[in-house]
């Protein structure tokens, strides 16, 4: 028979050894507002024990909660007889790293519950969240709508919180813009580098987003709320989302256009040092001709001439000052 491992004892006070006691249940971390018939459910990156509380609590597909519990999911929409699994992203700051990212949100809606879980604390839904517990009239006024009219505050909300940060990308396209033509080509070439990162990740947030809202646009009467018209408000979620993307657009193509700018201010100025180093190379190149003659090991004209001496400067200097006057002319200089 093969030796079982022994348990490990603990030591009492008076020296007797008992067993260890078992560990705790640990409760899981979940907030719950519940009114006018409808349970809002906020979770807070779930784990092994939140996904227990919800299969105890809810029938949910299990490829949902594999989907809940998994880091990297895109945008998507999954239609069930009797509620929705929907994945949103929405852009955040990350400070640790100093980029913008995306925030997570997954959604189960029914007909009398709305179960938030983001990946990692959203501004928006901790906002909404907050004010539905401590003001009852606000929350008497979202939960008597159902669960359809709550989902479309959320997700409103979540895109309003774009616009602040789109305002911030467009105040610094705006500086990089004055600071290009100050003279600060140079030093603004990583803030470029930068603005154009950011608006590339919000790019890439709000992409994948556009089919699912239209695709939530097409099932929300079915299956959240068919006694209330919700029709203008998913719509007006889908203009907003359609404005923030026209805004993304057209700050890629002003910082596309500001790089542009000034890789020119920069070329030119270049340009500009490099004609200035030419026209000194030649206006010195028969300077450096005449002096060379004379100053050869071998007889020349005039050597040992105090009088020669000073009509060679004076050749040299008359020559320095036409070759200077011609460029200027000519407006090489």
């Amino acid at each position: 028979m093969p030796n079982l491992p022994r348990p490990r004892l603990r030591r009492t006070r008076a020296g007797e050894l008992v067993a260890p006691l078992p560990p705790e249940p640990q409760a899981p971390e979940v907030e719950e507002i519940a009114a006018e018939g409808l349970r809002w459910v906020k979770i807070d990156r779930p784990g092994a024990v939140e996904q227990t509380w919800l299969e105890e609590n809810f029938d949910f597909h299990a490829l949902d909660y594999e989907d809940v519990l998994s880091r990297n999911q895109r945008p998507k929409i999954d239609v069930y007889d009797d509620y929705l699994f929907i994945v949103l992203q929405f852009p955040i700051f990350d400070r640790s790293v100093g980029r913008l990212g995306a925030g997570e949100l997954d959604l189960f809606v029914g007909a009398g519950f709305l179960i938030t879980i983001p990946n990692q604390p959203l501004q928006p839904v901790e906002y909404l969240f907050e004010r539905c517990r401590q003001k009852e009239e606000l929350r008497d006024q979202l939960f008597s709508r159902g669960s359809g009219y709550l989902l479309y505050r959320l997700v409103d909300d979540g895109f309003d919180y774009c616009f602040p940060m789109l305002r911030k990308i467009g105040n610094k396209l705006d500086v990089l813009e004055q600071e290009i033509f100050e003279g600060r080509s140079e030093e603004i070439v990583r803030d470029i580098s930068n603005v154009k990162q950011e608006i590339i990740n919000f790019r890439k947030v709000i992409r994948p987003q556009r089919p699912v809202l239209r695709d939530l646009e097409k099932v929300k009467e079915r299956y959240l709320s068919p006694d209330m018209d919700l029709e203008i408000y998913f719509d007006d979620i889908v203009d907003a989302q359609e404005r923030i993307w026209d805004m993304l657009e057209n700050y890629k193509e002003v910082v596309e256009a500001l790089e542009d700018t000034n890789e020119s201010v920069i070329s030119h100025r270049v340009n500009d040092i490099l004609r200035v180093l030419t026209s000194i190379s030649v206006i010195v190149l028969p300077l450096t001709l005449l002096a060379s003659i004379w100053g050869m090991n071998v007889g020349v004209p005039g050597e040992g001439d105090t009088t020669a001496f000073w009509v060679i400067a004076a050749v040299m200097v008359g020559l320095l000052v036409g070759m200077v006057a011609y460029f200027r002319r000519r407006g090489w200089l």
